[in-house]
């Protein structure tokens, strides 16, 4: 239902702003905004925004908010006013004053780098999670969605009457609370948290603290991708669980071997902690299998009015409308407007029932490289990337090739490769790709791949070590409008939850543009 609710909310906001003609865009004191660029428009409107103004001179970005985005479709800016600026200088435990902040010259700096998104994008084009592009200091921004308002990082509400102001270099939203760069990982972040008491304990107890607190590897500093779906006290309270001692009682009573992954606790926190970012978007109108860092992967079903987790596991009640009607509560669902919290390390949801490692069903699952950092950088700047140095990545690997391989990240509005990005291999070649892990059951396996170019190999496909499928003769079977084609490969059957590897290696050599796995559970009709 809170789906349908939002939906029908964006619907009526979208109508709305339809129906209003640039005229109606509330009018901040200058007759023809769009000549005017994102500075002049704070320039023009000082009695609001004056210090937000002398925020960017300080910084050093008033020139760049002056001129188009050279990487994008210009910018959106979360525009603070001065009310917005005096209360957080007034709840400030690092600045007395107004003046006193304005000398810190790289707070400054990335406070106001974090409120501009690399991307012009209006509200009704505004996702239930993390807007499209990164913001100007390389980290999402997320958008919520309540009572009819907009928020950003559920900490900054979009001013209903300043907002979708376009200018000659993007758009402003004006909020009423200043966007403050993330500072904590999702470790501290529990740590801090009263109401999470329990959850943490676990954590720490299992070791998982260090997951959940490392932001850097090796010389880089680097996001360890991770989502967290966690319960507060209060949830463990209704199931008779008041302490750390309690839980661990129930989950491993037997066992005080907490760091072990043999472990039951250890298990369970790990169950909790999903691979990757993923908000609450990523989860709807799909139901998969999210790979957790514990022996099971989590199912999360998305294509209902809720979302939900775990669906027909455990019952958790029984809701009787009549005599005849009762209807079972067997899954767990997200506290909405409390998701989507950002850290430095990932994402946390808030879930409503207590959450025990399921034995998961085969699923649909597509794998298209984003398990590899190194791509997931270039995906974020975009264009072509040549790599020609086999140690820099951890889950593709190649031999031939001209000694290269090439990641693209199109910018092209034609392209039509699933999320306009693939690997591009030449010549003589043999290219691998690690698979994450993969729930046991029988699958009917695709590879999709450009199949309109007469310079296109011949390919063969090994699963594990084991050819699967016939010859794939790339060089046909697409057309102009539709390039890819996915190619059946046959039936595969996966005994261990654990990763795989697929390979394909060129017979005749030529070009290769590779989109993407597909895993289709055999229960479902073939494609």
């Amino acid at each position: 239902m809170r789906k349908l609710l939002f939906f029908i909310a964006v619907i009526s906001g979208v109508l709305f702003f339809q129906a209003c003609d640039k005229s109606e865009v509330p009018d901040a004191g200058f007759k023809d905004m769009e000549r005017l660029s994102i500075y002049d428009y704070i320039v023009e409107n000082d009695s609001l925004f004056s210090k937000y103004q002398q925020m960017l001179v300080a910084a050093g970005l008033d020139k760049t908010m002056s001129a188009y985005n050279p990487n994008g479709d210009g910018y959106t800016m979360f525009l603070p006013t001065n009310a917005a600026i005096d209360e957080f200088v007034a709840t400030s435990d690092r600045y007395s004053s107004f003046d006193d902040m304005l000398k810190d010259k790289d707070f400054l700096g990335s406070l106001v780098r974090y409120s501009v998104v690399e991307a012009a994008i209006l509200t009704n084009d505004f996702p239930f999670g993390a807007l499209p592009e990164f913001n100007l200091s390389g980290q999402y921004l997320m958008i919520g969605f309540d009572g009819g308002i907009y928020s950003v990082n559920n900490e900054a509400p979009v001013s209903d009457e300043l907002k979708n102001i376009e200018v000659s270099n993007g758009y402003i939203h004006v909020i009423d609370k200043v966007l403050t760069p993330l500072v904590y990982t999702t470790a501290e972040w529990l740590e801090g948290s009263s109401q999470f008491s329990i959850f943490n304990q676990a954590v720490k107890a299992t070791g998982y603290g260090n997951v959940l607190n490392r932001i850097i590897e090796g010389d880089t500093v680097t996001v360890s991708s991770l989502t967290l779906l966690v319960e507060p006290d209060s949830i463990y309270n209704r199931f008779g669980i008041f302490s750390f001692e309690d839980l661990a009682k129930k989950i491993s009573p037997d066992n005080n071997e907490y760091t072990s992954p043999l472990n039951s606790l250890n298990s369970f926190v790990g169950y909790h902690i999903l691979e990757g970012s993923l908000f609450l978007s990523n989860f709807e109108e799909t139901s998969s299998n999210y790979n957790s860092l514990g022996t099971m992967p989590v199912n999360i079903n998305g294509n209902g009015l809720d979302i939900v987790i775990n669906k027909g596991k455990v019952v958790f009640d029984t809701l009787v409308s009549t005599e005849q009607d009762t209807t079972l509560v067997d899954y767990i669902t997200f506290f909405y407007d409390n998701s989507n919290f950002l850290t430095q390390t990932g994402v946390v949801h808030f879930i409503n029932q207590l959450m025990t490692p399921q034995t998961a069903r085969a699923a649909e699952q597509w794998f298209e490289f984003f398990e590899e950092p190194v791509f997931n950088q270039y995906r974020a700047e975009g264009g072509s990337f040549l790599i020609e140095d086999n140690s820099l990545l951890t889950t593709v690997n190649w031999t031939g090739g001209n000694d290269q391989l090439l990641f693209v990240k199109s910018e092209d509005e034609e392209e039509q490769a699933w999320n306009d990005d693939f690997i591009h291999m030449e010549g003589d070649f043999s290219v691998s790709y690690t698979l994450p892990r993969i729930v046991q059951g029988s699958y009917w396996l695709y590879i999709r791949a450009n199949a309109f170019n007469v310079d296109n190999a011949l390919i063969e496909v090994f699963f594990d070590g084991v050819k699967v499928g016939g010859l794939i003769d790339l060089t046909s079977g697409g057309n102009a409008q539709y390039p890819y084609v996915e190619f059946e490969l046959g039936e595969v059957t996966l005994l261990d939850y654990k990763p795989h590897v697929i390979t394909v290696t060129s017979l005749i050599p030529g070009y290769f543009d590779w989109d993407y796995v597909y895993f289709r559970p055999t229960y479902l009709e073939k494609k």
